[in-house]
């Protein structure tokens, strides 16, 4: 039986890690040929995705920086000869109340988090436009895409104004067979989430009760979301914030 994606060449930004790596492994697992776009390299990550019969290239990348993402499309289709599904992935978080936050701060959040997603869509777009077969692309935004939490304004920003952007991408390219899409997921078993809890198990209590489920999501849950919006079983379905939070957002 034939793979849902097989013969596919798939683009992931942030996937040496937690949701981004989850991606990589599960859509290699269907076939996918995946060019995995990160700040440094992690041969760990990359060697997980072989094991599942995929072919794994990096390609290190700023995403904040567009000539780096430009080119980091441009070595994707010079590798695999497409692109035809991406994961707008990579991103961080601010921790600082607005009066106390650095411009700093605030910039680099907003160019990795959201200049970082405009130049993706860009040049995906763009090289899917100049094929037959057009593509999906999808958006990691968050719960943070519809409420708000004190100390991070930048992420918050970001997040909004990504469902923005994927819906303008969406208007755009309706015809032109590409489809755009974003998640919302809720707070996930990642580095990202983990590497900021200082308060350790009272923390992840805390973080775990702000969810109907009353758990944590997995990587692999958010994945799952991911292989569907990218897939055919998805045709009809563009323009659209997924959230997969547990129930966070329906208390």
């Amino acid at each position: 039986m034939m793979r849902r994606f097989e013969n596919k060449v798939a683009f992931i930004t942030g996937g040496n890690s937690g949701i981004g790596k989850a991606v990589a492994i599960l859509i290699a697992r269907e076939g996918a040929k995946v060019m995995i776009v990160d700040i440094k390299e992690n041969a760990a990550a990359l060697e997980e995705v072989r094991k599942e019969g995929g072919e794994v290239r990096f390609f290190k990348c700023d995403v904040s920086k567009p000539e780096e993402m430009e080119q980091a499309v441009n070595e994707t289709v010079k590798a695999f000869g497409s692109l035809d599904i991406a994961l707008n992935n990579a991103g961080i978080v601010d921790a600082s109340p607005i009066h106390e936050k650095s411009i700093e701060e605030w910039q680099r959040v907003i160019n990795i988090n959201l200049s970082g997603i405009f130049y993706g869509l860009k040049y995906q777009i763009a090289q899917m436009r100049n094929q037959a077969t057009g593509g999906a692309i999808v958006n990691m935004g968050s719960i943070m895409s519809q409420v708000a939490e004190q100390g991070i304004s930048a992420y918050v920003s970001s997040k909004h104004g990504l469902v923005g952007l994927t819906k303008v991408a969406a208007l755009e390219n309706a015809t032109n067979n590409i489809r755009v899409n974003a998640i919302g997921p809720g707070y996930i078993e990642t580095p990202l989430l983990l590497d900021n809890s200082a308060g350790g198990n009272d923390y992840r209590a805390y973080m775990e009760s702000k969810h109907a489920m009353k758990r944590l999501g997995k990587p692999e849950e958010i994945a799952k979301a991911f292989l569907f919006l990218a897939s055919d079983d998805a045709s009809f379905c563009t323009g659209a914030y997924l959230p997969v939070d547990g129930g966070y957002l329906i208390q």
